[in-house]
């Protein structure tokens, strides 16, 4: 991996440390915070290589529409839909119900942290 992406990866992870419970950003919002608005991705693989890092709620990362996209990287079956509905947030064949209630946007939650 490149120096700048493991920069770029801590920076995701300083983000998403601040999730709090029973709220759900996605990649592209955190990209977005971070000034790399088309870097939705490089987030995704930021998630993918944390899932030893039990300091990091990557299950509280999901796609723009609300889906458990990331699903594959937990163990067990519905681990991710399970840490989010112990949250209280509810899930409906793998989305995300009432994306709007729970959705937590860090250009504005954090912006006055600027």
């Amino acid at each position: 991996m490149k120096p700048e992406n493991e920069n770029f990866f801590e920076r995701v992870y300083q983000v998403v440390r601040l999730i709090p419970e029973g709220r759900v950003t996605s990649y592209g919002a955190v990209a977005k915070y971070l000034g790399a608005a088309r870097s939705a991705r490089m987030v995704g693989w930021a998630m993918n290589a944390s899932h030893n890092m039990e300091d990091i709620p990557a299950h509280r990362v999901v796609n723009k529409a609300g889906l458990l996209t990331g699903k594959h990287h937990f163990d067990g079956t519905n681990l991710m839909q399970q840490l989010l509905e112990v949250e209280g947030v509810q899930i409906k064949d793998l989305q995300i119900v009432n994306l709007d209630k729970h959705f937590w946007d860090p250009y504005i939650e954090l912006r006055a942290e600027l």
